[in-house]
């Protein structure tokens, strides 16, 4: 921890670009920066850059809030939105230009092209020459559109101390004079951020370490306006299993399709993104609350992280063993009453709500909890998947009789009666308790795969169950 960590509020931002939905990669860096927050007990702000106007949409910024505050990640204040802020990101550039740190240039971008591609012939770096640095402005054509550039420093180098990277040099040589003030006047995004930054007093900037080349143009922003330096730290992006940059086709998707499509809990995906380049010893489950105690950004690794699909799905199950019934019915209402095509009864929603506790310890996501209890609501004679028709057979259809001769006669439906009556059929017939099993839970779900079958017959009651075994004894 620096001394600036112990000494003052720790604040630190967010800021996405709406023009997609919330990145997986970008929820990481929320998360990072949201816990770093919350660990000094500082701020974390969030700051939506839609200076593109051309992409950016009003349903991306509401999808960016809603994956926020699915994560549980709270931001402190409103957000800010850079846009808005033109005419302070102008006012700062037109300061350096006043003080001697910036400078007009007038270079048409034909020009600027005839300049790019002798750079290319030349193979020399692709950069501003500074043609108009320290020339008088009077000597361009009256009226002459310009932009305005940083008067950026040629000699010596800089170096960040990056929380991550740790000690990264680049020779001021290597810089060029960017644009700060585009023609029409609008900021450019190097201006706009630190602008911002500065003006909504981050102490802390943490991002991709796609931006680290950025820190070091935005960096002689901020020595030229005499403003306090933020600490860098820049973690590195997330890979795909085949160390590729994640993709589409890696799960790089928007934290709505984790939500919506593949049915993850919150806790799971933050549980997952924490654990991509950051851990605590072999600790695996990891509470908000221990996350907040434990993280440091200073023990963010330099090397990619990989993104495997199945290790969140692991850590999806284990969420969802572990919450309560009433809140996963609540989760999975929606998809069984898609699937079934109409709305539930409360009686039936009560038979969802009591089938979580057999359902879910099988279950990686929502999803396949919703497909699960389908079988609760099927109207007779339900119908039998391949799996199932399969396991229906003559012979199976004669043990299905023999249970069924069992387990009409019952009037104590509880789960040690069931179980007694079902094991005497399997010993009366020589056969292990499976071979009896099978059937049944075809007959009862008509599914290969269910819940245990002695919890599927207390779901189902004692009429549905026999109707569904007397339907398939018959076929």
């Amino acid at each position: 921890m620096s001394a600036s960590e112990n000494s003052s509020t720790i604040v630190t931002r967010f800021a996405p670009s709406p023009t997609g939905f919330l990145h997986i990669g970008g929820a990481r860096t929320a998360l990072f920066n949201w816990l770093f927050a919350r660990h000094h007990g500082g701020k974390f702000l969030l700051r939506i850059e839609d200076t593109d106007r051309a992409r950016s949409t009003q349903p991306a910024i509401d999808a960016i809030l809603d994956g926020m505050r699915w994560l549980g990640l709270d931001w402190d204040g409103e957000p800010v939105f850079q846009f808005a802020r033109a005419d302070r990101h102008a006012e700062v550039a037109n300061q350096m230009l006043a003080a001697g740190h910036a400078y007009r240039c007038y270079a048409t971008p034909e020009e600027l092209e005839a300049m790019r591609a002798e750079q290319r012939e030349k193979k020399l770096p692709m950069r501003y020459d500074g043609r108009w640095r320290d020339r008088d402005p009077s000597e361009a054509p009256a009226g002459a559109p310009f932009v305005i550039r940083l008067k950026a420093p040629r000699e010596g180098a800089v170096t960040i101390h990056d929380r991550v990277q740790g000690d990264v040099t680049v020779q001021n040589a290597e810089l060029d004079d960017m644009i700060l003030l585009r023609s029409d006047g609008t900021p450019t995004y190097m201006l706009a951020v630190v602008v911002d930054d500065h003006d909504m007093a981050v102490t802390h900037v943490i991002r991709g370490d796609d931006h680290l080349n950025n820190a070091f143009r935005q960096l002689t922003i901020y020595r030229a306006m005499g403003w306090p330096e933020p600490v860098y730290a820049h973690v590195p992006l997330i890979h795909g299993a085949d160390g590729a940059k994640l993709s589409k086709r890696h799960g790089a998707l928007g934290v709505e399709a984790y939500r919506d499509e593949m049915g993850m809990l919150p806790e799971a995906v933050c549980n997952y993104l924490l654990r991509l380049g950051w851990g605590h010893g072999d600790d695996e489950f990891i509470s908000r609350e221990d996350a907040i105690r434990w993280f440091d950004i200073g023990q963010v690794g330099k090397a990619p992280s990989r993104f495997d699909q199945k290790k969140l799905e692991h850590l999806n199950g284990h969420y969802i063993r572990e919450s309560e019934n009433a809140r996963l019915a609540t989760l999975v209402r929606p998809d069984v009453e898609a699937l079934l095509g109409h709305e539930l009864t409360d009686f039936e929603a009560d038979v969802l709500l009591r089938s979580m506790e057999f359902i879910k310890p099988r279950a990686k996501n929502l999803k396949e909890i919703a497909a699960s209890a389908l079988f609760l609501f099927r109207n007779r004679p339900i119908a039998m998947d391949e799996s199932a028709k399969a396991l229906l057979d003559d012979p199976s259809k004669t043990i299905l009789g023999l249970v069924f001769a069992a387990l009409e006669p019952v009037a104590d439906w509880t789960a040690d009666t069931l179980d007694g009556v079902i094991r005497q059929v399997a010993e009366a017939q020589e056969l292990k308790l499976g071979k009896v099993a099978q059937p049944l839970r075809a007959a009862l779900t008509g599914q290969a795969t269910s819940p245990g079958i002695f919890d599927v017959l207390l779901l189902l009651g004692r009429d549905e169950s026999l109707g569904r075994i007397s339907d398939q004894m018959t076929n």
